[in-house]
């Protein structure tokens, strides 16, 4: 087996002269002598067969064979600068890497402002945010899909080794379309006049644990969508009905384009919890933790 004849070393001179102009400037910057950068480009030459740099005046330019060289060999010195970073980051307790998941019934935007809190002093820590509903959210922490659980809903499975807290009071209420039928009912909304209508339900994404139903209304007819973003613009578009987040749809009640109707019975609250696995002790899923924490406290 041959090595190859680019190196590290070989890109980074490349890097330098083409930045720098020359081949002394280069040489001056890598704190290296004028005769080892030549060494280094006429060896590659050769061993490529191939012409990297033309004399124009006192530069040294890239032929177009240089340049695709270079183009591609920057990415090759930004993934192992990126290497030496992580390596770094793990060897100080941080993760190269934390797996985030929020349940649909969370907004996205508040989250998104605490990782971005999070990656501004923690550049290096790779992030990856994926949604999830009702029990399907649960079952990603359980198998180790995510790492940090953002909004799972309640009950709490009973599983050794999770850690949950409540970090929020969700009140859901019915939400219809502005014009709806039952928007014209003068007394409480009970559970046999939703029946007459479609409701809308979102898919519980649980793929091998049983899923969950929440307010789901029986004997109506179902529309299935696969988040509450989703289920509020199908609400607004009039194919139905269904119980929100009250936080959700401050925008919609205030625009007159849904109407929150009172139901009978008491409120219909739930908690939503922030969750990770014990055994997991990174700093990275730590500080994140505590930044999501401290920005989300309790509504009743």
């Amino acid at each position: 087996m041959h090595s190859s004849p680019i190196t590290i070393e070989a890109l980074q001179v490349l890097d330098a002269i083409n930045q720098r102009g020359s081949f002394a400037a280069a040489a001056e910057e890598l704190n290296r002598v004028p005769s080892a950068i030549s060494y280094i480009v006429q060896k590659l030459e050769e061993q490529l067969s191939v012409t990297l740099f033309v004399r124009q005046g006192r530069r040294s330019v890239l032929t177009p064979a240089g340049k695709h060289l270079l183009n591609e060999g920057r990415k090759l010195l930004g993934a192992v600068n990126k290497l030496a970073e992580q390596t770094q980051t793990i060897s100080h307790g941080w993760e190269p890497k934390i797996r985030v998941a929020f349940d649909t019934i969370i907004e996205l935007d508040p989250l998104l402002a605490n990782i971005k809190q999070f990656l501004d002093t923690h550049p290096n820590i790779e992030i990856d945010l994926s949604e999830h509903v009702m029990n399907g959210s649960w079952e990603a922490l359980i198998e180790d899909k995510v790492d940090l659980l953002i909004g799972a809903p309640a009950p709490v499975p009973n599983h050794q080794g999770i850690r949950a807290i409540p970090i929020k009071h969700i009140e859901q209420v019915l939400a219809v379309p502005k014009d709806h039928p039952l928007t014209k009912l003068e007394s409480t909304i009970t559970e046999a006049d939703i029946q007459h209508y479609r409701t809308i339900i979102v898919h519980d994404s649980a793929k091998h644990a049983v899923p969950w139903s929440s307010n789901v209304i029986a004997r109506s007819e179902h529309f299935f969508v696969a988040s509450i973003a989703q289920k509020i613009k199908a609400i607004k578009a009039g194919i139905g009905v269904g119980f929100l987040p009250l936080d959700r749809i401050q925008t919609e009640l205030a625009l007159g384009v849904i109407k929150a109707l009172a139901t009978e019975g008491d409120k219909k609250m739930t908690h939503a919890y922030l969750a990770w696995k014990i055994a997991n002790k990174g700093k990275g899923l730590e500080k994140l933790r505590t930044i999501i924490s401290q920005q989300h406290s309790l509504k009743t």
